[in-house]
């Protein structure tokens, strides 16, 4: 039996464990630092490394790793054992302050965007007290910040926590401003929904595109798809569920909240839901929850696909990440309340929120723009490329009435003055969910459905956070200054539906007829990743995060480069691997069966025997198409041969690759794609969709 509250967090170094091993002194001293951002003293930090130590050791831990998220997406980590010799041929364990607090790492090796050169290699890693220690593979994983010799942040884990305290500092001034003087912390908190793919490892090993690129490159659509929807919450199957079982268990002992899981609507697609938790320690569990994910999925031969869009024709993955405010003393800042006072605060962080996403859509688009993710938003099964907030009728009515100070009706009349009464009553669940909305509130919180599956929660939230922010401070510049609060609520309120409402949009995201009305609403519309990260640099962007401190304008020019570059890399791997794909393996295969077709007609001839027209036509029009694959295959190779022409300028080398390259690949597998269905399977050269998807 499975003792769940007695193995959860088990793995963790957490609060609990730091009351039991550390003096009460040092135990104060370090929520000094992780509360109020203090200095930790020398002496403290050896205390703590000690404990830390000998706690890991007994967990059988040998080694020690200062964990990071550099701009790569994933996680790094370099070990290093506690042994120390004695000087006897014989070693002690020491773990010291300084080994906690700080790291070097090859800074030159992790993308930097420009800002080092392959000569200038320090980097240095730093604890980051705000999020527990734990142990993986026995080491002992220590949270850290990564910054090169300059302080210029080198990964996704600091400007965030810059996106945390910017937040934090706003939402109290607003608050403050509102008379609640006993708020002392306004706290980010996210639940990232994760999905992904599970395919047989066996059969992940015959495809070459998975295993170089993550999805698939070639593949016709399988007689069944995911079109009678029996897969989604459909009853899990045995080996799924042994997965589902065992990767529960190893997130429980890391403390992570894994709450719920499912089956998605695509054949061997799953979902798994964690309860929301502080933004920071969610960002670290849901790279920790990926990366064990990974895991857990080789114990049982099989392999977890987290690329955005691993088949083409159903259901791409994302990573729907569930967004709120808090205050330390537990009250959601989005839940609508009981009291005018509380509902005209709901009403006015929930106008920060509007305004924001409508002033910031192109940077927030930005914040998901990936090679991966281009295939799957718009495609029925995500949000388009168009940002647009669902707020519900009801909601969207109140506001309406609230812009223009007439009444509300629900059941009674309701004066829509803040410092009367503000809401009529308002159920959290009053909202139906809206699956096409890239933002929409669901209660007391906002679902940003457009990041990938792979994509790190920390740079999206980094956005939400900071646009929020810059909304909020000038909110509380104007409250701040007010004689009459109530009246500048009213004000800001209304003024902001009035300039901002074109953001709201509570139907179907997918339909034409939206395209056409978000282009006279004046949203943008940025399908492609070429076309979104230009925002990230644009002027508006770099005064907005020089405004909070949350990236120079340096740092923002070096993950405008990063991301382009990543894009780049992407879409040059998998073309190479499309032509590796077509000329060694597909173009020989379909070869041999058009050879044998023929051969079969000759003999057929020679014996007099009747020929069917069938096979006479399937041979004509096989041909055909072969003649295509074999053009199309060159036309590709051509166009890869052109890369190079733009090594010197990244921005044009990424249009090239999106304007030509993409489409050639584009019309290189449609070819394919047609060829297969005309081919034996045991003639074709790799598992086809129906094998892939279904064969578990």
């Amino acid at each position: 039996m499975i003792n769940v509250p007695e193995m959860f967090g088990e793995l963790v170094f957490n609060d609990k464990v730091m009351k039991e091993r550390l003096t009460p002194e040092v135990y104060k001293s370090l929520h000094r630092t992780i509360g109020r951002g203090k200095p930790l003293d020398l002496n403290v930090a050896n205390s703590v490394a000690n404990a830390m130590k000998e706690w890991a050791i007994e967990k059988g831990a040998t080694h020690f790793t200062h964990w990071f998220q550099p701009m790569t997406g994933i996680t790094a980590e370099k070990h290093d054992s506690f042994i120390s010799p004695t000087g006897d041929d014989g070693v002690i364990m020491e773990f010291s302050g300084k080994e906690l607090i700080k790291g070097e790492s090859d800074a030159s090796s992790f993308p930097s965007g420009g800002l080092r050169a392959t000569f200038e290699a320090r980097g240095y890693t730093a604890w980051d007290p705000t999020s527990y220690a734990f142990i993986k593979d026995n080491s002992l994983c220590i949270p850290t910040v990564f910054c090169s010799w300059g302080g210029e942040a080198l990964d996704m884990k600091t400007p965030l926590l810059r996106s945390i305290e910017a937040v934090n500092r706003h939402a109290k001034r607003v608050l403050k401003a509102l008379g609640n003087e006993d708020i002392k912390r306004v706290i980010s908190t996210v639940g990232p929904e994760q999905e992904y793919f599970l395919i047989d490892k066996e059969i992940f090993s015959q495809r070459k595109d998975l295993i170089y690129c993550g999805r698939t490159l070639f593949g016709a659509q399988p007689p069944k798809g995911q079109e009678v929807e029996h897969h989604y919450y459909g009853a899990i199957k045995p080996r799924i569920g042994a997965f589902m079982k065992d990767l529960d268990i190893e997130l429980w002992k890391l403390g992570i909240l894994a709450k719920t899981e499912h089956n998605e609507a695509a054949p061997a697609q799953h979902e798994l839901a964690p309860i929301y938790t502080t933004l920071n320690t969610a960002a670290d569990h849901n790279q920790i929850t990926m990366e064990t994910m990974r895991r857990v999925a080789e114990k049982h031969n099989l392999v977890c696909l987290l690329h955005e869009k691993p088949f083409a024709g159903v259901n791409g993955s994302g990573k729907h990440i569930n967004w709120s405010l808090s205050t330390n003393k537990g009250q959601n800042l989005f839940e609508p309340g009981k009291s005018p006072k509380e509902n005209a605060q709901f009403l006015l962080f929930l106008s920060a929120v509007i305004r924001a996403v409508d002033e910031y859509q192109d940077i927030l688009r930005a914040s998901v723009a990936t090679a991966g993710n281009d295939h799957r938003l718009g495609a029925s099964e995500a949000p388009p490329a168009i940002i647009s907030m669902f707020l519900g009728d009801e909601l969207t009515d109140i506001l309406n009435a609230m812009e223009s100070g007439e009444e509300y009706t629900e059941n009674e009349k309701t004066e829509m003055e803040i410092g009367v009464d503000v809401l009529p009553h308002f159920p959290k669940d009053t909202t139906d969910r809206n699956r096409t909305s890239p933002f929409a509130f669901t209660g007391n919180k906002f679902e940003f459905r457009m990041p990938g599956s792979a994509l790190s929660v920390a740079g999206p939230s980094t956005v939400i956070n900071t646009i929020v922010a810059d909304v909020l401070s000038d909110f509380a510049d104007k409250l701040e200054a007010s004689e009459d609060i109530t009246r500048t609520l009213n004000k800001l309120i209304r003024r902001t539906i009035r300039e901002h409402k074109r953001i709201i949009f509570n139907g179907d995201g997918y339909s034409d007829e939206w395209k056409e009305e978000a282009a006279r609403r004046g949203l943008s519309n940025l399908p492609k990743t070429v076309d979104a990260l230009p925002a990230q640099v644009a002027d508006k962007a770099v005064e907005l995060y020089a405004r909070h401190a949350i990236f120079t304008k340096k740092e923002l020019e070096s993950r405008y480069e990063i991301q382009l570059e990543s894009y780049c890399s992407t879409l040059e791997i998998e073309a190479a691997t499309m032509l590796d794909l077509a000329k060694k393996d597909i173009i020989p295969a379909v070869n041999r069966y058009v050879t044998e077709l023929s051969e079969s007609l000759v003999i057929q001839k020679k014996a007099g025997a009747r020929v069917c027209i069938a096979t006479v036509t399937e041979q004509d029009q096989l041909s055909l198409l072969f003649d295509e694959l074999y053009k199309s295959t060159i036309k590709l190779e051509e166009a890869v041969s052109c890369i190079p022409n733009y090594k010197n300028d990244i921005e044009a080398k990424a249009r090239y690759l999106c304007d030509t390259v993409l489409v050639r690949m584009a019309i290189l597998r449609d070819t394919c794609d047609k060829i297969e269905e005309s081919t034996p399977a045991d003639m074709w050269p790799m598992p086809d969709y129906g094998v892939l998807m279904f064969d578990i």
